[in-house]
């Protein structure tokens, strides 16, 4: 993350002597990425973080992926996966996937194991409800429209807290994910063009302190899935400093950017990922040119998939098509797409958009996962050619 926190106690000079009031040194765990050339946190545990007495292979639930073939576009309905809810981890229905960004939506009505991703980073999207986000650096709370990143191999525990089930769309990185660096000062700082800053930005504020013994933790690592067993509970830090944490922004403090034309969808950029960008599409004033067409046009990206998640509100460009609560598209590279038929003409005059949107492009090739085939609506390809 672009700024500097301090959680708890942690001592004035890092990696000097800082000990228990029993005398003995707390152990120090630098939690860093890129090896020691970029951003880091340093935590300090009452137990070594190293210590572990069991460790055995995991099977995690399996999914399967297959081309986009016959290329086309594709909607998928993620309300229709809804069963009697899961766990917001091993629940997870994968969608699409390629080799650097993996797709997933769960409905999640109960806590998940402690779980750590050595593979890269996480970008949740909260469609509804809330969740509490643990880990070593404290707890994380998210509602209904926050996204949450989770840096790579931060062991966490997700809990739904709300009423009603949590419904979270999952984006996982092969790789790390942030601001876009053109938001960035070469030090970090967000610029003054970006569209949030720190003060939209929310980190934990708190150790957790958590006490047990024999605790079970899963690994996804490069070579598969490992289950772990802790001497102690990871969650035993007293205090941290540093720039690597999670933390969480909210899709309604993204102050869309506009124009007097349609503006492309780089001005609704929200993050950067390995391959692959992260987009907000919010309610906004739209092109106010007296002779502007509000809706995109058509266009064919050669070199990205392009998704979005609608997430709420209407989307113009898409009326008509069947798009509801919780679509997904999936228009792809070799494919010219746009709006619906009657869309541009109907846009004429509009001053304003209401609708929510999460867009993820990739610069890789999306594949379709098991949860895809069991969602799709098969009748959306042909939507532009509907006659009468």
């Amino acid at each position: 993350m672009p700024y500097y926190r301090s959680v708890g106690e942690v001592p004035r000079k890092r990696h000097t002597q800082f000990r228990q009031p029993d005398g003995s040194l707390y152990a120090e765990e630098l939690v860093g990425q890129e090896g020691f050339s970029s951003d880091s946190s340093l935590l300090y545990h009452r137990h070594a973080p190293t210590a572990i007495v069991a460790a055995e292979e995991f099977t995690p639930p399996a999914f399967t992926r297959v081309p986009n073939l016959p290329l086309k576009p594709r909607h998928l309905r993620t309300h229709k996966l809804d069963g009697t809810g899961a766990d917001p981890v091993l629940g997870r229905q994968y969608l699409l996937a390629n080799d650097d960004v993996r797709i997933a939506y769960v409905l999640a009505d109960r806590p998940s194991p402690l779980f750590r991703d050595a593979t890269g980073d996480h970008c949740l999207y909260l469609e509804s409800g809330s969740l509490r986000v643990e880990s070593p650096f404290g707890v994380l709370e998210a509602v209904a429209g926050d996204y949450v990143i989770i840096p790579t191999s931060t062991i966490h525990r997700l809990v739904p807290t709300g009423a009603e089930p949590t419904r979270l769309l999952a984006i996982e990185a092969a790789g790390h994910v942030g601001p876009p660096k053109r938001y960035l000062s070469v030090r970090g700082q967000f610029l003054e063009h970006s569209p949030y800053c720190e003060r939209d930005v929310r980190g934990p504020d708190a150790p957790l302190l958590v006490d047990g013994e024999d605790v079970e933790v899963l690994v996804r690592h490069r070579r598969g899935w490992t289950r772990y067993t802790y001497a102690h509970h990871p969650f035993d830090v007293v205090g941290w400093d540093g720039h690597l944490y999670p933390w969480a922004f909210s899709i309604h403090d993204f102050e869309p950017i506009t124009g007097r034309i349609h503006q492309p969808p780089p001005v609704h950029q929200t993050f950067q990922g390995p391959n692959f960008v992260i987009c907000s599409f919010v309610p906004r004033k739209v092109d106010y040119h007296p002779d502007a067409i509000p809706v995109p046009y058509n266009h064919h990206n050669v070199d990205s998939d392009e998704m979005l998640f609608y997430t709420g509100g209407n989307y113009e460009a898409r009326r008509g098509s069947g798009i509801e609560q919780g679509s997904i598209s999936l228009h792809p590279s070799g494919f010219t797409h746009g709006p619906q038929p009657g869309a541009a003409e109907r846009s004429i005059g509009v001053d304003f958009f209401d609708e929510l949107a999460v867009m993820v492009d990739t610069f890789r090739p999306l594949d379709l996962c098991d949860a895809a085939s069991q969602c799709e609506d098969d009748g959306y390809a042909w939507t532009w050619a509907r006659r009468g």
